[in-house]
């Protein structure tokens, strides 16, 4: 097995193990990240209806001219204010983060600390 795919195995199996213990409900969906090379995206997913209450990410139209101009680790903070302000119009107080087999550090621990400045619970 080549290097990629190794690393990308491991990746997943991490996701696994932390997704089988997290579970969105209606009162406090879950707080997905998704972390590319060039990309964050982020969604609160209610997983006993199967469906996503809020969703943003660094492709948004409302984040498309400010997030051109900054690292992209402050892209991420944005990303997390701007999911947490739809969240909370849809009526979202508190959510369960899940990160995806993902290091809580660098994007992902600032779109979270954007979520929580945007006034999410977690």
């Amino acid at each position: 097995m080549n290097r990629r795919l190794a690393r990308r195995a491991g990746w997943l199996r991490r996701k696994a193990r932390s997704r089988k213990k997290i579970t969105g409900t209606a009162e406090r969906p879950r707080l997905n990240v998704f972390r590319s090379n060039k990309h964050i995206y982020a969604q609160v997913i209610n997983d006993l209806d199967g469906r996503t209450v809020a969703a943003a990410s660094t492709l948004s139209r409302e984040l498309s001219d400010k997030v051109s101009k900054v690292k992209k680790a402050e892209a991420s903070k944005l990303v997390g204010e701007l999911v947490a302000k739809k969240a909370k119009e849809q009526g979202v107080e508190a959510v369960v983060f899940d990160r995806s087999g993902h290091i809580y550090h660098g994007r992902i621990k600032a779109l979270a600390d954007g979520a929580r400045e945007a006034g999410l619970k977690f």
